[in-house]
């Protein structure tokens, strides 16, 4: 009895890591629509998208910020905020006391239109959710904030030199 229970528990698990590369997949093809769509790079795009949810969700991002979200050295970053300037897609600003501090903003002009884009995608994420109860959303996010935390340490931890053939460090020193 306690081999079965293991079997399905070990199944259920390799169901939910199927499920989430598979979202994974899934959204990582539906940000590339939203480049092809813009006509952008794919690295714009997703910069681009990082810029808007940031913005929504009241917390602008800065360059520095968001080469961290983009994985991408200062100088790549700043090439990318250059393009989508020049495309009339984001605004940078100085928002700050720190008058340093550069924040970036979508344009007025991109707006609109990532609202049309995203907007089917905003909504049926919503009904699908509504779907589950206050607890069950509850218990889903701290599922998700675990698996995040988990893949963040092992990001840092074991996987911190992205340079391939480069040695991964498996135990701590």
């Amino acid at each position: 009895m306690r081999e079965e229970k293991h079997a399905t528990t070990e199944a259920q698990r390799n169901r939910l890591m199927d499920g989430l590369r598979a979202f994974g997949a899934n959204y990582t093809d539906f940000t590339q629509r939203f480049a092809t769509w813009l006509g952008l790079h794919s690295t714009d795009a997703a910069a681009l998208a990082e810029i808007l949810y940031a913005e929504d969700q009241g917390n602008p991002l800065s360059p520095a910020r968001l080469s961290q979200r983009v994985s991408l050295s200062s100088g790549a970053t700043t090439a990318l905020l250059n393009r989508l300037e020049a495309a009339g897609h984001i605004v940078r600003s100085r928002e700050h006391t720190d008058r340093r501090i550069v924040t970036l903003r979508s344009s007025p002009e991109i707006k609109p239109r990532a609202e049309e884009f995203f907007g089917p995608y905003t909504r049926r994420m919503a009904t699908e959710m509504s779907q589950y109860s206050r607890q069950q959303l509850e218990d889903f996010e701290d599922f998700i904030n675990h698996l995040r935390g988990t893949m963040d340490s092992l990001l840092a931890d074991e996987y911190h030199d992205p340079r391939p053939g480069s040695p991964t460090k498996h135990t701590r020193d």
